[in-house]
């Protein structure tokens, strides 16, 4: 299918030959004529399968069809859950709208209010925001919401991990209730079901599988090593391999400063982009890296949440993520758009729990890699991929666990475990090692 089957008009059809897309994703080729239709929308797409373009060429072509700019308010809004995130988009949406007469801005935190004021009252069709930095601009009275078309809520389930609920509940009562809704998310969970029925009528819905053909463009492999070494093994495979551009990512603001230290030690050029950096610093950093100024780049979730780069050949999990969802959009920055790409994860042995939830959220096990001279001395075991979190409502066991089971003591005549009062670290109990299965 080509993207002139889907009935977007001929400014947005130029503007995307001209940006070299041929035929449109999974998630594009189902959403755009659907929200051409004016549904309203919830959608599942991992990182990387076009869903920008998935809603924003949409969203552009009905806006074009008429004119109504005024000063302090806006036509469509579409929140997000990262400053980076949002001027991602706002970069899409500038180059998809360059034959058309749209105006964008982006409205973040960390950057000063003034110029932003001063450009609402130029009068803007589109504002992609955060919600805090929406919420203060609100109480200001430097925009009205009062005459939105078009929401869009990207990312929702990284933005309810990030507690922005009250700010979202707050925005919406704002909004007029005549209006399309749009949420795009990661995966369709509980929580975000439970915000979409707050505010999407009998949308239409699209699950784009974390599992589809696209995902066995991304070589997945992974290093056993003790924590104390994963610095050394990083620099080692970074120095061996002649590595080139790459995203690291890292689990705390603290860390990634570190890192880049400890790799600049050892010759590595990198630079580290984290919530503790100026707004101007973080863009400035991130504009380097996408133009190949920087080679390494170290990053937590959240301030990676936007880096959208065409052929990033690999993505580095020096800390594994606390959840798979997280793992899925981390590999999803490399392989885009039909593009081989390599995810290379640094585990040590407390991180087995995530490493289980990972390869079971993929249903396979990763590939392991071993260099003699970064053997653990913690063994990190294969994993269990029937592996359930503690909180799980319902706990599953595999035939094999339950047999390997310890048999269940029986109570003595007072009605005590004969394991009771033990020193031992599960406290005498031989069933504690299977409290997280």
């Amino acid at each position: 299918m080509s993207f002139s089957k889907l009935g977007l008009s001929a400014p947005l059809l130029q503007a995307i030959t001209e940006l070299g897309y041929e035929t449109p994703t999974s998630i594009q080729a189902q959403s755009i004529p659907l929200i051409l239709q004016g549904k309203d929308l919830l959608a599942a797409a991992r990182t990387g399968t076009g869903k920008t373009a998935a809603f924003a060429l949409p969203l552009l072509d009905k806006l074009s069809l008429k004119s109504s700019r005024r000063a302090k308010y806006c036509r469509a809004l579409i929140l997000t859950p990262t400053r980076e995130l949002a001027l991602q988009i706002e970069e899409n949406i500038n180059q998809y709208s360059q034959h058309l007469d749209i105006q964008t801005m982006s409205m973040v935190g960390g950057v000063k209010l003034e110029p932003q004021k001063e450009r609402l009252i130029e009068g803007v069709d589109i504002v992609i925001a955060t919600p805090g930095r929406l919420i203060d601009m609100v109480y200001q009275k430097a925009i009205r919401l009062e005459e939105v078309e078009m929401l869009v809520l990207d990312e929702a389930d990284r933005m309810l991990d990030m507690g922005f609920i009250e700010d979202i509940r707050n925005i919406l009562e704002r909004l007029p209730q005549a209006r399309q809704n749009l949420l795009i998310s990661a995966t369709l969970s509980e929580n975000v079901r439970n915000l979409a029925k707050t505010f999407v009528h009998e949308p239409a819905e699209i699950s784009i599988s974390a599992d589809n053909s696209e995902k066995v463009l991304v070589d997945q492999w992974l290093v056993t090593v003790d924590k104390s070494l994963k610095s050394s093994l990083l620099s080692h495979l970074i120095l061996e391999n002649q590595w080139q551009q790459s995203l690291i990512f890292i689990r705390t603001k603290h860390g990634a400063a570190k890192l880049v230290s400890q790799l600049e030690k050892r010759g590595i050029k990198a630079d580290s982009i984290h919530g503790d950096r100026s707004q101007a610093m973080r863009n400035q950093v991130l504009a380097d890296f996408k133009a190949g100024k920087i080679t390494f780049l170290v990053s937590t979730d959240v301030s990676a949440r936007g880096i959208d780069i065409e052929q990033l050949p690999r993505v580095i999990n020096y800390d594994l993520p606390n959840g798979p969802d997280d793992y899925i959009h981390r590999i999803g920055r490399t392989g885009r758009a039909g593009a081989k790409g390599e995810a290379v994860s640094l585990v040590s042995y407390d991180d087995f729990r995530n490493l289980c939830a990972i390869e079971s959220k993929l249903g396979h096990i990763i590939a392991r890699k071993e260099f003699a001279e970064f053997m653990p001395r913690k063994v990190v075991p294969v994993s269990i991929l029937n592996f359930v979190p503690k909180n799980a409502k319902t706990k599953v066991l595999g035939e094999r666990e339950r047999e390997s089971r310890p048999p269940r003591p029986n109570k003595d005549r007072q009605g005590k475990s004969p394991y009771a009062g033990s020193a031992s670290k599960n406290g005498g109990n031989p069933w504690g090692k299977w409290a997280d299965k």
